[in-house]
């Protein structure tokens, strides 16, 4: 099942009246513009049958209470959707497999931004885009909201599982994770908290306005506006505003041994990898034996000798250099949640604008603000940096991920240019899967289990993969 599995309605399709507003815009071939104001009077339409001869009559009663849905049309999918999934699981796949040998695939080791940055960002986008699709009938918002939560535990869980430690990696037939040191978060545990978030303010927090402009669709969903901006204030306070103290950390040796590191700070405001208030937050709350313990600074300048790839330390590495730290931690989550919330404003514009030039303005008004406020931001000195998820980076990626939804909808379900995109879409439709037996290495982990008297004979190292 793919990632929109988790927010999309059990037929694979879109709710009834998202239906009638994607049917009556793409329109039946057949019927004529006089015909589908016919639709929308809830009138009969008597279509006419092949060759001239009529066809048995059908009944089309669009909002009517007998008939909501339209039943004589195919319903349709939106399937910029899954290919902008799809795009994302490949360029996931690219990271994951060539990112150790070019470091513009790589993610940055700090400050910067990479290609392989916007993997996680356009995730949460899409997430949020589709939630916007999917929660616009809710008949008991008590109900949904329980099944959101459901959903998202769901998630949380196999992420856990999957990205806790449990499995060794492709270099080892073992499994099996002390719960004293299982990582906590990561990126599945981050979807499901921002798409819980962003469910519940879905179904809870809109407003009865009818939307004919764009000021009226603020208007509608002000409160979702509002709970992104009191997020995105919470983050600036607590990264610029905490104390981080001193702090140590150990590293095991071989022989039951330890090495005690310690760490100066003392500082306030900091975004530096040692003093933070991210990594602070996530020491104090989660432990530091819960967090990533290869985290990307290892290849900064100051950690390694061949930055930016992987290395030996230099003579006069800081002590900071092998400390863990979580790129999806607590309080950079946050403004995961508001990139979540800005894809679920791209949503409600699929759903209230019917024509595809009104939806790719407003889209294109939308990916312009967040651009220039990321240039605004970038200009007065906010690093753009995906392991604190700062503001900066937030806007940028949401702008890119706007422009290159909006693309995608105007080239797959405007142009209708589909053929070129069957596999991104197919991608898209199975994320989930891909993600789980790919990225997370189950896939790989199951095919080295199956060796030649002795594990290093596989069929792994005979494909040219070293194992």
């Amino acid at each position: 099942m793919g990632m929109y599995d988790l927010v999309k309605n059990d037929d694979g399709l879109l709710d009834d009246r998202i239906q009638n507003i994607l049917a009556l815009e793409e329109g039946i071939e057949s019927r004529k513009v006089d015909e589908s104001a016919k639709l929308l009077a809830g009138k009969v339409i008597k279509p006419s049958g092949i060759g001239g001869v009529d066809s048995p009559s059908v009944e089309i009663l669009v909002g009517s209470a007998d008939c909501p849905s339209i039943s004589a049309a195919k319903a349709v999918r939106l399937v910029s959707l899954d290919v902008f999934r799809g795009i994302t699981v490949a360029l996931m796949i690219l990271v994951d497999d060539g990112g150790a040998f070019c470091p513009a695939i790589n993610h940055s080791p700090w400050n910067g931004i990479t290609i392989a940055d916007f993997v996680m960002p356009f995730f949460l986008f899409i997430v949020g885009v589709s939630l916007g699709l999917t929660y616009k009938n809710v008949s008991n918002r008590i109900d949904a909201t329980w099944k959101a939560v459901f959903r998202a535990l769901k998630l949380f869980t196999m992420g856990v599982v999957l990205q806790g430690g449990f499995f060794h990696g492709v270099h080892s037939l073992t499994f099996g994770i002390d719960l004293l040191k299982i990582r906590v978060m990561g990126v599945l545990q981050r979807i499901a908290i921002a798409y819980l978030m962003a469910a519940i303010c879905e179904v809870w927090l809109t407003n009865d306005v009818l939307v004919d402009s764009g000021y009226s669709l603020v208007k509608k969903y002000q409160l979702q506006f509002l709970v992104g901006g009191v997020l995105t204030a919470i983050y600036l306070v607590l990264l610029y505003g905490l104390f981080v103290p001193d702090w140590q950390y150990q590293i095991p040796i071989p022989g039951d041994r330890s090495i005690l590191y310690s760490v100066k700070c003392g500082v306030r405001g900091d975004t530096s990898p040692a003093c933070n208030a991210v990594g602070m937050i996530d020491r104090k709350i989660l432990g530091i034996e819960h967090l990533y313990k290869r985290p990307a600074y290892g290849r900064t300048k100051q950690c390694s000798i061949n930055s930016p790839y992987s290395g030996p330390l230099p003579a006069d590495a800081p002590s900071w250099c092998g400390a863990p730290f979580d790129p999806e931690g607590l309080l950079s989550t946050i403004m995961a949640i508001v990139t979540c919330l800005i894809g679920l404003h791209f949503g409600h514009v699929i759903v209230h604008f019917k024509n595809h030039k009104a939806r790719v303005f407003q889209w294109m008004i939308s990916s312009s603000c967040l651009l220039a406020s990321a240039f605004f931001l970038i200009y007065f000195g906010m690093h753009i940096n995906k392991a604190l998820y700062t503001v900066s980076y937030a806007t940028i990626t949401t702008a890119a991920s706007g422009l290159l939804f909006a693309g995608i909808y105007l080239l797959v379900d405007v142009c209708g240019y589909r053929r070129p995109t069957y596999s991104m879409e197919w991608m898209g439709k199975h994320a989930l899967m891909i993600y789980v037996l790919v990225a997370c290495n189950i896939l790989p982990i199951f095919i080295h289990g199956f060796y030649w008297k002795e594990p290093k004979v596989n069929l792994l190292r005979w494909l040219g993969f070293t194992v």
